[in-house]
C-alpha cells in the first residue's frame, strides 16, 4: 500500500446504513484508507458483516452496530461505541437512508414519517452526538486539521423535484440546509461539515430500473456523461473530504452525478 492509500490512517469513523450500497462502498474505502470504522446497520446484519470482514482483510479494524438512527439513544451509542472500542471519533458519515413512495394524495402519515424520520431527523441525531465528542478537542485556527468531519450523503434529489417522492425529496433537501447551517455554526470549533449529492448510483434500492436493458436507457437519459455510477464513485469522494487535504472545505456539497443535475433536457435548446 503506499502512503496515499493510507491516508485515513489514524483516523475513526462511524458509517450509518454502513451495510449495503454507499454506506457499505464508504465502510470498506475508508477502512482501506486506514480508518478505524463502526458500520451501522438496522436489519441487514450480513452485509455489515460482510463489509467488516473486508475491512479487516485490508488490515484495519471494524465493528459492527444494529442501531436505529431515529432513535437518540442509539445515535449517543454509536458514538460511544467508536470512543469505546477505537478511543476516539474523526469522522461521521451519516448515510443512512430508506424510500416509502407513493403519490402525494395516497401518502400516508407513517409513509411521511419514516422517511424523514430516518432521512433527516436521524442525520441531525447523530450528528448532534457527534458534534459533543468533536467539540471536546482543541484545534488552534491555524492548524491544517479538523477537530472533526461530518459527511451527509444526500442525493441530486435536494435540487430536483420528485414527483412520487415527495416525502423523500423533503427529507434530502431538509439534509442541505442542516448540513450548511451546521458547517456555518461549527466552524468556529473547527468541525468540517460537507454533503455528498449522488444521482442515478447502482444499489439494491434501484436494482429492478438498471438490470433491465430497457431499463437502464431510461436512467442514461438523465445522465449525460453516459454511465450509471457505482457506489464506489461516492466512496472515493467521501474518503477525499474527511482527508486534511480538504480542510479548507466546509458547508459544500458535491453532487456526483454524471451531469444529471445539468439539466440534460435542454441540452439540444430544449
Amino acid at each position: 500500500m503506499s502512503e496515499l492509500d493510507k491516508r485515513l490512517a489514524g483516523k475513526v469513523a462511524v458509517v450509518t446504513g454502513g451495510s449495503s450500497g454507499i454506506g457499505q462502498a464508504i465502510a470498506i474505502m475508508m477502512g482501506k484508507a486506514g480508518a478505524k470504522v463502526v458500520i451501522n446497520y438496522h436489519s441487514d446484519e450480513n452485509g455489515a458483516r460482510e463489509a467488516q470482514q473486508k475491512i479487516e482483510s485490508q488490515g484495519s479494524q471494524a465493528v459492527i452496530m444494529q442501531a436505529d438512527v431515529a432513535q437518540p439513544e442509539d445515535c449517543q451509542r454509536l458514538i460511544n461505541t467508536a470512543v469505546e472500542q477505537f478511543g476516539q471519533l474523526d469522522i461521521l458519515v451519516n448515510n443512512a437512508g430508506v424510500q416509502k413512495d407513493s403519490s402525494f394524495v395516497d401518502m400516508t402519515l407513517e409513509q411521511w414519517n419514516k422517511v424523514i424520520s430516518t432521512n433527516l431527523t436521524g442525520h441531525f441525531l447523530c450528528a448532534q452526538a457527534a458534534t459533543k465528542e468533536f467539540m471536546k478537542r482543541k484545534v488552534q485556527p491555524e492548524e491544517k486539521t479538523s477537530a472533526g468531519n461530518i459527511i451527509f450523503i444526500s442525493s441530486v434529489h435536494d435540487i430536483i423535484p420528485w414527483a412520487g417522492h415527495v416525502n423523500y425529496a423533503t427529507a434530502k433537501g431538509g439534509v442541505q440546509m442542516l448540513m450548511k447551517t451546521l458547517a456555518q455554526e461549527l466552524a468556529p470549533n473547527k468541525i468540517r461539515v460537507n454533503g455528498i449529492s449522488p444521482g442515478a448510483i447502482k444499489t439494491d434500492i434501484n436494482r429492478s430500473v438498471w438490470e433491465t436493458e430497457q431499463g437502464r436507457k431510461d436512467m442514461l437519459t438523465l445522465i449525460p456523461y453516459g454511465r450509471i455510477g457505482e457506489p464506489e464513485d461516492i466512496a472515493r469522494v467521501a474518503v477525499w473530504l474527511a482527508t486534511d487535504e480538504a480542510d479548507y472545505i466546509t458547508g459544500t456539497t458535491i453532487y456526483v452525478d454524471g451531469g444529471m443535475t445539468l439539466y440534460p433536457a435542454f441540452s439540444d435548446n430544449g
